[in-house]
Parts: structure tokens; C-alpha cells; sequence
């Protein structure tokens, strides 16, 4: 039988084989050396050792297996470290390191240690002895435990974040599916921080939301879950929850933002909430549709009146409408790019001599069965939806197109609120008024009265490029915003149109009367011309031009066509009002 290998024969290990010199600096740098004798179970350590476990018995230092009873989070980690690298025995020395936790008691707190060290192989190849190192580690412990949380929390309120909002949701969601419970999840909005970032400053926004947090945490149950959701809304989950509950502790969340005053550095503040609640799995079974419903339902409480609640729950008439919604949006998709955006002409005359002066164009949009979808039908919903900027440049495009075939007609357009401060749709003016000389002169470009006093300044720019173009501007649907005149004579519009919902009963209400009869008084002393829209009967008409307004048009006068009028219509009769119009 061949020699063994002294080299796969583990060394001894007498007691004496830990010095007792460097026993004394590993004790003072907070570490601790030990021999582990696999084959009995005995484990002998420098003498301080005790010094590092103050409430560990000896005894239980004194064997491999009492030890491991101490062990946190698994018993076994240290013979599974040992275990792992068994495919390397052969060698004189084999390396390990692992990390652990010790707890002398199920009261204690745990004492988080590193240890590192060598296994020795015995005849079998197995690991017989260990001489290893330990150290104190809770440092580590505490950075690595402190790094976890700031990577699963807000750095604010210290509650879940929005990753592990959502991940905490699908869990929920799961486990009330599993076992038939109803779980609420709500969406807490603080109404108008915004205004205390103007006003007092982000800093103090950031004391309102985390006392905000400490509030609502106050009065959740256990099991109950608190997140950031976003910068002004927290995410809840309440668990077995009814709609019943979730109306009593929405209205217990909202108590506690609104009544009583937030303490900031700046002074106290006043804040509200609104909340959106949706019950899971009965109204929604997915993480995507309980989130959207809740937001969905944080945007009507809003809308309602900031300070509220509301519990979504399906709408007939709201899903019909969203199917139309899709069903529009894809129909002006499918307009725009088959060229079936078209224009209808609404006529605009004289007052006094009822010659044409200019023609309003509005958009209609053929359908593939040769029906027309009105603006009402088209305009509402391209705007919610985002697709009115691509409605307002296809119409620009026709209206210059049409100005620069026919250069004896004044055409008007209207543009949307948003396309008063569009880049891209000014760069495209621009770009037809220059391609088209002369066509500028005979357009007028109409923003409705509500854009105007929204941003004074910003419109004030816009007018004045528009005008340095050579086109007129005019203000629609004027009177509807009450626009101050100071205003309106510093953006130096050159005609306004009067709502018709003030115009259409002046001949049967004294009150419409007085309104349009001043507003057109107002506009002459001015110099800026009127048009009165609505205008249904002569009564009304006569009325308007007694009192001096120049231009009309209505019901009376012709509705909007999709026929080109002056391709057929002796234009020379109309020369004295486009040349009036003109001034």
C-alpha cells in the first residue's frame, strides 16, 4: 500500500499553538483566532475570545456544533462554506470566507461577524481541521443594511419607494386574489404644492411632504403599506378593505392633512389632499390598471373640488366615450394623412352694405363613407388627445394654398390655445409666408379670448410677429373672459368678434343689450373693428349697425360651405370693404 501524502495530513493543534502575543493584538483590534478540530467538534480559541462574545458561555465556544446554534440567518453556512470547496482538496491550504450573524439569546441583539480562515484535508480529502479568523463586523452590517433601505425607500419620508410601492402592490394584489379579500389602493395627492415652491420655497415643500408622511403613516393599521409615489402623492395599501372601509379611512387621511397647520421653517402652512381609490382584484386585477384607476380617480376628486375623495367604479357613458375617443383619434390620424382634412367658409359682411368682407374658414374632416365630421366633433378631442397642432398646420396649408390661388379673397383661421407658444407651428407660418409673397395681407389669424389673458406678454410677442408679417389679428369669442381693454389695446389686435352666446338675444334681452352695445363702443373709441357672431334675424342685425359695428356674421347672413364661393361670385362689388378692411 503507498505512503500517504504528509502533505494531506492535517497539522496538529495543541492549545499552545495560538501565541499568546498576537492572541492580545487580534483581541484589541476586535478579532479572535481559533482552531476547529472537524473530526471532534472542538474548537479552541485565543484567549480573549471571551472578551469578543461577552454573552456567550464558554461551553458553547468550546464546539463547532454549539456555536452553529447561535448562527443567523442559517446554522449550517459555516460546513456549507466548507462543503463548497471540497473540489479543491488535495491542496495544503484551501480559503474561505463567509459572513454571519450571532444572537446569544432570542432577546439579544445579533453581533454581525466576518470570519476568514483556511480547511486542511484529512486521508479522505475531506476538510479535518479549520484555523480561522473572526472579526466584529456590525459597521459593515449597518452601512450594507442602510444602503438596502435607501435603495427600497424615499430619501424624504423614509417610506417604500415608487419601485417597491409597486412591487409591495403586485404582492397584494396576488395574495387577495389567492384567498378572496379586497385590498384598497389609494393614491393621496397634496393639492397646490406647487404654489409652495413659488412662494416659500422647495425646501419648505419638502417639510410639508414629509410631515405630510409622518401624518398619514399615524393612522394606518398594521400590514397596511405607505409609499412615495411621486413628488406630491403618496401610494397605500390597505389590506381586507372594503369600499366601505376605504370611504371611513380616506376621509381619516384627508382629516389629518387638512386639520391642522404644517410647522415649517418659514412659518406654518395650510395644505389639502385629494384622494383616488380603486378596490382590487373586483375592479382591477393588474398593477397597471390598479395604479391607472387610482389616478384616474385622484383626477376626478380634483376636478370635482380639491379636498376630496373619490372611489372609482365602472362607467358606462365614460368607456362609450373613450371608445369614440379611439375610434376619433384614429379617424383624424387616418384624415391627415389621406389628405381628408378639409376647409368650410363661413361668410363675414359689412354691416351696413352686407358685401362680403371676408370668409371664416373652419375645419371638417370626410369620412371614408362621405360623410362630414364637424369642428365640435373633431376639435375636442384632437386637443385632449394631442393631434390639434397637426390639425392646425394641414389647415394652415389650405388656407394658403386657397389665399394664394384666389388673390382677391381675405380668409380667417382659428389656432388652437397651444399653438400660440408652438415653435413648430410659428417656424410654419413663417416659412408659407414667405414661400407665398403677398398672401399675409389678406390673412387673419383669430386666438380666442381665454389665450389672451392667460400669458399677456407671451401673446404680445406673438401678435407682434404676425403683424410684422403683414397679417391681421383678431380676438374670438370676445366678452366670454372679460379681457380688460388696457390689455387688449397692448396687444394691438385689429379686430375683435364678439361671443354670439351674447349677440344671438340682444333683440329680446336688455341685458345682451347693454353688454354688446358697450363692448362695441369700447373697441371704436380703440380703433379696433367688431364682428358680431351669431346673428340670427334682421332685428339683431339692424341693432348691430345702429350701434356702429362693422362686420357680421350668422345664421342670417349664410352658414359655413364647403364650396369655394369666389369661384363663381363677381368680386368687384366687394372692393370698397376688403379696401376698408385693409386700413
Amino acid at each position: 500500500m503507498p505512503a500517504a501524502d504528509p502533505s494531506l495530513d492535517p497539522p496538529a493543534a495543541p492549545a499552545e499553538a495560538i501565541r499568546p502575543e498576537p492572541a492580545r493584538i487580534l483581541s484589541a483590534l476586535g478579532q479572535a483566532a481559533f482552531v476547529w478540530d472537524l473530526t471532534t467538534d472542538a474548537m479552541i480559541w485565543t484567549e480573549r475570545a471571551p472578551d469578543l462574545f461577552p454573552d456567550i458561555p464558554a461551553d458553547t465556544l468550546a464546539t463547532g456544533g454549539a456555536f452553529a446554534m447561535l448562527i443567523e440567518p442559517s446554522r449550517g453556512i459555516r460546513s456549507d462554506a466548507l462543503l463548497s470547496t471540497a473540489a479543491a482538496a488535495g491542496a495544503h491550504c484551501v480559503p474561505y470566507r463567509i459572513e454571519y450573524g450571532v444572537r446569544a439569546t432570542t432577546s439579544a441583539p445579533i453581533t454581525w461577524i466576518e470570519e476568514s480562515g483556511c480547511w486542511y484535508a484529512g486521508p479522505d480529502g475531506r476538510p479535518a481541521r479549520v484555523d480561522g479568523l473572526v472579526r466584529i463586523n456590525n459597521e459593515r452590517h449597518a452601512r450594507d443594511e442602510q444602503l438596502l433601505k435607501l435603495s427600497q425607500h424615499d430619501a424624504l419620508t423614509g417610506e417604500l419607494n415608487r419601485t417597491h410601492l409597486v412591487a409591495a402592490l403586485a404582492e397584494a394584489i396576488e395574495e387577495a386574489s389567492r384567498f378572496r379579500n379586497g385590498l384598497c389602493f389609494m393614491l393621496i395627492g397634496l393639492d397646490h404644492l406647487a404654489r409652495i415652491n413659488d412662494s416659500l420655497g422647495f425646501d419648505v415643500a419638502d417639510e410639508v411632504i414629509a410631515t405630510i408622511a409622518q401624518r398619514i403613516r399615524a393612522r394606518l393599521r398594521a400590514g397596511d403599506q405607505l409609499g412615495r409615489f411621486s413628488g406630491n402623492k403618496f401610494g397605500l395599501i390597505l389590506k381586507n378593505c372594503t369600499a366601505d372601509d376605504a370611504q371611513v379611512a380616506a376621509e381619516r387621511f384627508l382629516a389629518a392633512v387638512r386639520d391642522d397647520i404644517v410647522p415649517t421653517r418659514s412659518g406654518p402652512v395650510s395644505v389639502t389632499a385629494s384622494i383616488g381609490a380603486v378596490i382590487s382584484p373586483r375592479y382591477a386585477r393588474t398593477t397597471d390598471e390598479v395604479i391607472n384607476r387610482a389616478q384616474e380617480a385622484l383626477s376626478t376628486a380634483k376636478h370635482r373640488r380639491c379636498g376630496k375623495q373619490s372611489m372609482w367604479r365602472p362607467n358606462v357613458e365614460r368607456d362609450a366615450q373613450r371608445r369614440v375617443n379611439i375610434r376619433v383619434t384614429d379617424e383624424i390620424v387616418t384624415a391627415l394623412n389621406e389628405r381628408r382634412i378639409v376647409l368650410a367658409y363661413e361668410p363675414v359682411v359689412d354691416a351696413a352694405t352686407r358685401a362680403l368682407a371676408f370668409h371664416e374658414c373652419l375645419v371638417r374632416m370626410m369620412q371614408s363613407d362621405g360623410q362630414m365630421l364637424l369642428a365640435p366633433d373633431i376639435l375636442p378631442v384632437a386637443e385632449r388627445l394631442g393631434l390639434i397642432r397637426l390639425v392646425d398646420h394641414r389647415v394652415l396649408e389650405l388656407v394658403v394654398a386657397e389665399l394664394a390661388a384666389a388673390p382677391q379673397t381675405t380668409l380667417s383661421l382659428n389656432i388652437s390655445p397651444d399653438n400660440t407658444m408652438d415653435a413648430d407651428w410659428w417656424a410654419g407660418i413663417e416659412s408659407l409666408m414667405l414661400a407665398h409673397p403677398g398672401v399675409a395681407d389678406r390673412l387673419i389669424v383669430e386666438i380666442t379670448e381665454t389665450v389672451a389673458i392667460q400669458d399677456i406678454n407671451e401673446v404680445r410677442g406673438f401678435v407682434t410677429r404676425l403683424k410684422k408679417l403683414g397679417a391681421k389679428i383678431a380676438i374670438d369669442d370676445f366678452g366670454a373672459g372679460y379681457t380688460s381693454f388696457r390689455n387688449l389695446r397692448s396687444l394691438g389686435v385689429d379686430i375683435v368678434k364678439i361671443d354670439g352666446a351674447f349677440v344671438q338675444n340682444i333683440a329680446r334681452s336688455a341685458d345682451d343689450r347693454a353688454f354688446v352695445q358697450t363692448l362695441i363702443d369700447l373697441a371704436r373709441r380703440l380703433g379696433i373693428r367688431t364682428v358680431a357672431e351669431w346673428v340670427q334675424d334682421d332685428e339683431s342685425a339692424q341693432l348691430l349697425h345702429d350701434w356702429g359695428c362693422d362686420y357680421i356674421q350668422g345664421r342670417l347672413i349664410g352658414l359655413a360651405s364647403e364650396h369655394r364661393p369666389w369661384l363663381t361670385r363677381d368680386v368687384a362689388k366687394d372692393d370698397v370693404v376688403r379696401e376698408r378692411l385693409a386700413k
